[in-house]
């Protein structure tokens, strides 16, 4: 075997024992496939505690790494530098990834911040793009990472994951788990980016 394809095969298993591991920030009951009308979830329910928000890796550069879409046009990350953004890692069986994308659109729609949704799917790229409008992502560009570079840059393995940059490509906070962003708490983080 080729070592980049045995590259490629390794980050593949290590990351899937590592989302069958973590998984993605449900409660118990949540179901195992998304449904039509998914909700976020509640503050008080089941899975809300494995919410958090990360500070640790404040002042980190944005990640060499470079993603793609479903014709193939990539974007390096570090070429957001300029503009605050918000990078979201998401999948389309993550019900509370799925829940958010609403709110997600909303802030992209408004241009302040970046919105750069990575999907973590393994499927075809163009039914991930198709997903996401379908969910509410109109204005939600469907970037891929192929690689998976991205998830094991953060290391989480929790889905949905946010990181907020500033406008340097700094980190400003990593949230683990699923958000209504368009909440007052919610605001109020993303201008912590300035």
């Amino acid at each position: 075997m080729e070592p980049a394809l045995l590259s490629r095969s390794l980050k593949l298993a290590v990351l899937g024992c590592t989302l069958l591991a973590g998984g993605c920030d449900r409660g118990a009951d949540a179901p195992a496939q998304p449904q039509e009308s998914a909700a976020a979830t509640p503050p008080d329910a089941p899975g809300a505690a494995s919410k958090k928000l990360d500070r640790s890796h404040k002042g980190e550069p944005l990640p060499r790494i470079t993603v793609k879409d479903a014709e193939g046009k990539t974007l390096a990350l570090p070429s957001l530098k300029g503009k605050p953004a918000l990078v979201n890692l998401w999948a389309t069986w993550c019900a509370p990834c799925i829940a958010e994308l609403p709110t997600l659109d909303a802030i992209a729609a408004e241009g302040r911040i970046a919105v750069v949704t990575v999907s973590q799917d393994m499927g075809k790229p163009e039914e991930v793009a198709a997903f996401l409008k379908a969910k509410g992502g109109e204005n939600l560009p469907a970037w891929l990472d192929p690689e998976n570079d991205l998830a094991f840059q953060y290391g989480g393995g929790v889905l949905p994951t946010s990181v907020l940059y500033d406008a340097e490509g700094r980190e400003v906070w990593r949230y683990v788990g699923g958000n209504e962003w368009d909440n007052a708490e919610a605001r109020a983080l993303l201008a912590e980016a300035g």
